[in-house]
């Protein structure tokens, strides 16, 4: 019998079409002398609602799980990454915040990467993020950040004590949020007249035609298209008026609201509309189909691992990435296929990775010998990491990749 739930944005019947099984939290990298038997797993099943198209998990993780004092991603870890929101920053302060007094709001700053530059040139900011590490990092560049969770309320205080804001930003965030209802009415309450609201998050049409199934973790609660966040948009008074395809984490797309009727949306927005009407990605048939693709790259890449094993080939890990935690319990990758996992992140050096229990050691160890092969876990990164890692090339070594397929470079 197929699953159902009630859609988290109209509350119609949502219907499952894949299910990755048992898994823990992506970002909960375990001490090796801890208590296992307590670490949390859910189920991870992901489904399309039949009214709104909207693409959500089917089980909700508690957001305090997720999202923590100790929560390891820091966004300005890669050059890549700081580039785009760098950019970004100026960008609006060459077009949204060029008024009197502007104010900007981003929801999730994560350690201010995006908000540092509009920080350093006076305008008035204010970043929301409920992750205490990351959140002091930011506070500790000067950027002004309030330690918290954003919703209605929320929206109303911040309101209260700065006004309206211009824009209001967010970055890899909004899909992680199953109260969505709320968000959106904060938006509402909070946006100045003419502002925008704009976030950017994994688009669905990527994960689909690239078959990126580890974009699907317990932190990304929805995966957006422009037809979903246009019927969602719609529902709070707010529309879809612009939308932009991004390179970045895979395939990604930049959506821009505004309040209904007060700007006129872009061509750009009905294209991607009707591309993705051309392509039926919103048909169960569709999506059923990506499960089938992620299957053959399930047994496809196990078997690879196996095989290389059996040879007697060094394989290591290259990024303890929170969408790897879908790849290695999906597949059933633990220590015996995959030595080690090596990483920049000193919060997660030295644990163990979610559910599996790959040791995660520091990034020097890729080169304390170079392995046969690494699993590119960072895939999105894939161009940036294989030119700073060109030694390990030299030397002899293989990348192994599984988006959109299992191959070795």
């Amino acid at each position: 019998m197929t699953a159902k739930s009630s859609c988290r944005v109209c509350q119609s019947p949502v219907t499952e079409f894949f299910d990755f099984d048992r898994q823990p939290l992506s970002d909960a990298f375990l001490l090796p002398d801890s208590d296992h038997s307590e670490e949390f797993f859910y189920r991870l099943t992901v489904g399309m609602c039949e009214s709104c198209s909207m693409v959500q998990l089917m089980e909700e993780v508690p957001r305090d799980r997720m999202f923590n004092e100790g929560y390891p991603y820091f966004s300005s870890g890669s050059a890549f990454m700081r580039e785009h929101f760098e950019g970004l920053a100026k960008r609006f302060m060459g077009t949204e915040l060029t008024g009197d007094d502007p104010f900007i709001v981003e929801i999730g700053c994560n350690d201010g990467v995006m908000l540092r530059a509009i920080a350093q040139s006076g305008l008035r900011h204010l970043g929301i993020e409920p992750s205490g590490s990351v959140a002091d990092a930011a506070a500790e560049q000067g950027i002004r950040v309030r330690k918290s969770f954003f919703e209605e309320s929320t929206a109303k205080e911040i309101l209260e004590a700065d006004g309206p804001a211009d824009v209001i930003y967010s970055a890899n965030t909004i899909c992680h949020i199953p109260y969505i209802g709320s968000i959106l009415d904060g938006i509402a309450a909070l946006l100045s007249p003419n502002g925008v609201f704009v976030f950017e998050d994994p688009y669905l049409g990527d994960i689909v035609d690239k078959t990126s199934f580890d974009q699907i973790y317990d932190e990304h609660f929805f995966l957006f298209s422009a037809q979903s966040v246009a019927a969602m948009a719609a529902r709070h008074g707010l529309e879809l008026v612009d939308v932009e395809h991004l390179a970045v984490h895979g395939g990604e797309v930049r959506y821009t609201l505004a309040r209904a009727g007060s700007r006129t949306p872009a061509p750009a927005v009905t294209e991607l509309q009707e591309q993705e009407h051309e392509r039926d990605l919103h048909t169960l048939d569709t999506l059923r189909g990506f499960g089938s693709r992620v299957l053959t790259i399930r047994d496809d890449l196990v078997s690879l691992l196996r095989r290389l094993k059996k040879e007697g080939k060094r394989v290591v890990g290259y990024g303890a990435t929170a969408k790897s935690a879908t790849v290695t319990n999906l597949c059933g990758i633990g220590p015996d296929l995959v030595e080690f996992v090596c990483d920049s992140t000193p919060a997660k050096q030295g644990r163990l990775t979610p559910g599996v229990h790959i040791p995660v050691r520091e990034a020097s160890a890729f080169s304390s010998p170079y392995p046969d092969y690494a699993l590119l876990f960072a895939w999105n990164h894939a161009e940036e990491i294989m030119a700073k890692e060109q030694e390990f090339r030299e030397a002899g070594g293989q990348w192994i990749l599984y988006v959109p397929d299992v191959r070795t470079v």
